[in-house]
């Protein structure tokens, strides 16, 4: 069974790095009531730059509570708890290689349908005081993937996420962070793009990226 097992929120905040004031709403905390999911964001929750944060396409962040473990090595002079990775669903069950774009859930009343995998951004490094954080982070391979929101809904740790239907494409997030960061391109890589740009639920902007490479 897949669930939430923590609900994170954070409004922007500034902070100051590298020298420079820098707004940023990836701190997030977890709550402990039902919030309301819409079709943006949850209640309580905002981003900062809403030219590469949220939107309908980022609407919810949900990283596995299995990487926990693995970070916890990696960086054991941080205290881990829920919401670090700025993800606004710790989630259970869900993982990347099993996660395909355009799956979709139910969460209670809500559903949602997976969108795209998470690219971290210089925040990421700010969240964690190391520039290098964003680089492990994308080399470990367990990159998250964001939600659409369908329906709107409460929403609350423990909610179970039940599969509605997968997409047909069958294309994981952890192939599209893999065709992402690939070089070159085999028939099998352009067979899968390919495939990728059908998908209704992936958005244009990761498309046109794709489309670039298909014409290289």
């Amino acid at each position: 069974m897949s669930k939430i097992i923590s609900v994170n929120v954070g409004l922007p905040r500034d902070v100051f790095w590298r020298g420079q004031s820098v707004s940023t709403g990836i701190f997030k905390e977890p709550v402990k009531n039902r919030i309301l999911l819409r079709k943006l964001d949850l209640d309580g929750d905002r981003q900062a730059d809403l030219a590469v944060h949220g939107g309908e396409y980022k609407a919810v962040y949900c990283y596995a509570i299995e990487h926990y473990g693995y970070w916890k090595k990696e960086l054991p002079e941080y205290d881990l708890t829920m919401g670090n990775f700025g993800e606004n669903f710790t989630t259970e069950g869900l993982l990347e290689e099993a996660v395909c774009l355009g799956d979709r859930f139910s969460i209670d009343s809500a559903e949602v349908v997976v969108t795209q995998p998470r690219l971290p951004c210089y925040k990421l490094g700010i969240r964690f005081q190391s520039d290098a954080m964003v680089k492990r982070f994308l080399a470990s391979k367990r990159s998250g993937f964001y939600l659409a929101v369908t329906t709107e809904g409460e929403v609350g740790a423990g909610d179970e996420i039940k599969e509605l239907s997968r997409d047909p494409n069958h294309v994981s997030i952890s192939e599209i962070i893999r065709l992402y960061v690939a070089k070159k391109y085999r028939d099998v890589d352009i067979e899968a793009v390919r495939r990728t740009l059908q998908i209704a639920a992936f958005p244009e902007s990761w498309k046109k990226h794709f489309r670039a490479r298909l014409a290289d």
